[in-house]
C-alpha cells in the first residue's frame, strides 16, 4: 500500500518540537485492536512496538476492557492516592498469589508513581537511604529514565545533554561483552572496588537491565548476571534489576532475571504491568529494606485504581497457568528462525542479531540503514523502531499475544524492507 502522510498542522504548530515518534510514523492513528491500529485514512498497520512494550497484551485486549468498562459502570474509585481500596486489594492479592508466591519472592510492594522512571527514582532514594552511600554504578549504553536521577545512571549522550546541569553520583561500567570477551567479566569493576586509590566511593547500588531496550537489545548472559549478584553480595551493594520494558514476560517468564536463577535486592516494573497501557508502576524489594517513613516518597498519581483492575485481570487471564511463558518462547523461536533465513539471504556482511522471546535486535554496520529499514516498514504497514546509541538497530517489540500468522506477516515486511535497502 501507498501511504500519504496526513496534513497535521495542529501537531507541527501547537504541539512541541519534543515530539518524537511520529515523525518516523506520520499518521493520524484513530482506533486499535489487537495488533493492528488504524488511521483516520483508513490505512491499517502492523504494530511490532507494542506502545514500546507498555501493550504486552495487545492493543484493546477484550479481557481487560471488560474488566475496565465494568469497573467504570459501577462508578470505581479512579483515583485514590494511596488509600485503601478493593482495586488495590484485588491487584495485591493477584501479584502475590500469580506471580511472588510461585517464584518464591519475598517482594514487599510499593506504588512510587505512573511511569517507570519514578519506579527507578524510587529504587535510587532507597538503596542510598538503607546503604547511607551516594553513589550507584550503571552500565554503558543502560537506559533507566529521562528524569534527573535516572539519567545520572543512563548512559545515552544525547539524552544525559538534555538535563541542562552535572549529572552525579552515578559511576559506569562495562556491560556484558562490551570488550567481546578479551577482558574477564568486572575485572575493572572489582579491582576499583578493592583499590583504596581508585577514587570509586564506595556504591549503595548497581542498577542493571538484563537486556538493554534502549540500548540496541544487548543481552546479558545468564552467567554474567550471577556473577553480577555474588560480586554485589560479596562488596555490599544492593542489585537493582530495572525490569521495566523487559519484565511482564517480554523475555518468556514474568520476570526477565529468573533465567539466570537471581533474586534482586529491588526490582522496578512499569509498561505492561498495568497491562492495558495506562500508566503504573512498582517498585519492589526485600522486606529488611523497608524502612521507609510514611509518606517519605509520595506521588499524587500513584493509586491509578482503572490500573489495578487491568492489571489484576491480565494477571489472572494470562500468568495463573503457565501458558504465557511457554507461547512467548515458541513465538521468540519463530523470530529467530525468520532472522536466521533473512540473515543467510543478506548479501552484506555488515548484519547481525540477538534477542530473548520477544524482543531482538538486528544490528547493520551501515548505521543509518536501521532508519531506512523502520520508514520502508511504515510505507509497507509495519511499525518499527530503532534502538541503540546511533540508532543502528531495528527494534523488535510485537505483542506477547500476537498470533503465528501476525509474526509471519511482519517478518516478511522485515526481509523485504532489508532487501529492498541494501
Amino acid at each position: 500500500m501507498t501511504i500519504t502522510p496526513p496534513a497535521l498542522s495542529v501537531f507541527e504548530t501547537l504541539e512541541s518540537e519534543v515530539r518524537s515518534y511520529c515523525r518516523g510514523w506520520p499518521a493520524v492513528f484513530d482506533r486499535a485492536q489487537g495488533c493492528r491500529l488504524h488511521d483516520e485514512d483508513g490505512h491499517v498497520y502492523l504494530d511490532f512496538f507494542a506502545g514500546a512494550g507498555s501493550l504486552n497484551y495487545g492493543h484493546n485486549n477484550p479481557v481487560l476492557k471488560r474488566a475496565l468498562i465494568d469497573y467504570i459502570e459501577r462508578d470505581g474509585i479512579t483515583h485514590g492516592l494511596d488509600m485503601a481500596t478493593s482495586a488495590k486489594r484485588a491487584f495485591l492479592e493477584s501479584f502475590q498469589n500469580v506471580v511472588l508466591r510461585p517464584r518464591d519472592l519475598p517482594y514487599k510492594v510499593m506504588f512510587p508513581g505512573p511511569t517507570g522512571t519514578n519506579a527507578v527514582e524510587a529504587a535510587l532514594k532507597l538503596a542510598r537511604k538503607v546503604k547511607g552511600r551516594e553513589s550507584v554504578v550503571s552500565f554503558t549504553n543502560a537506559f533507566h529514565g529521562m528524569s534527573l536521577g535516572s539519567l545520572a545512571v543512563t548512559g545515552n549522550a544525547f539524552k544525559r545533554a538534555g538535563a541542562g546541569i552535572p549529572l552525579v553520583h552515578g559511576t559506569p561500567m562495562p556491560f556484558d561483552n562490551y570488550f567481546d570477551g578479551q577482558v574477564p567479566d568486572f575485572l575493572w569493576f572489582e579491582r576499583l572496588l578493592e583499590d583504596q586509590g581508585s577514587g570509586l566511593n564506595k556504591p549503595a547500588a548497581v542498577i542493571v537491565e538484563t537486556v538493554q531496550g534502549e540500548g540496541g537489545v544487548n543481552v546479558a548472559r545468564p552467567e554474567w548476571l550471577r556473577a553480577l549478584a555474588a560480586l554485589c553480595e560479596r562488596q555490599d551493594m544492593l542489585l537493582i534489576v530495572d525490569d521495566i520494558q523487559m519484565g511482564c514476560g517480554r523475555t518468556g517468564g514474568f520476570f526477565s532475571f529468573e533465567e539466570a536463577g537471581i533474586v534482586p535486592d529491588i526490582v522496578t516494573l512499569s509498561k505492561s504491568i498495568s497491562g492495558y497501557g495506562l500508566p503504573m508502576s512498582l517498585c519492589l524489594f526485600k522486606p529488611e529494606l523497608d524502612i521507609w517513613e510514611p509518606g517519605e516518597h509520595n506521588g499524587t498519581f500513584r493509586g491509578n485504581n482503572p490500573a489495578f483492575v487491568t492489571a489484576a485481570a491480565a494477571l489472572d487471564a494470562y500468568w495463573a497457568d503457565g501458558q504465557m511463558e511457554k507461547q512467548t518462547l515458541a513465538r521468540g523461536e519463530q523470530v529467530e528462525n525468520a532472522l536466521l533465513a533473512i540473515a543467510a539471504e543478506e548479501t552484506s556482511s555488515g548484519m547481525s542479531f540477538r534477542g530473548r522471546g520477544l524482543v531482538w535486535g538486528i544490528e547493520f554496520s551501515d548505521k543509518p540503514r536501521a532508519s531506512a529499514i523502520c520508514a520502508r516498514a511504515f510505507e509497507l504497514g509495519l511499525l518499527l523502531e530503532t534502538s541503540g546509541p546511533e540508532s543502528e538497530v531495528v527494534k523488535l517489540l510485537p505483542a506477547l499475544t500476537v498470533s503465528p500468522e501476525e509474526l509471519d506477516e511482519g517478518l516478511s515486511i522485515l526481509a523485504r524492507c532489508i532487501r529492498e535497502t541494501a
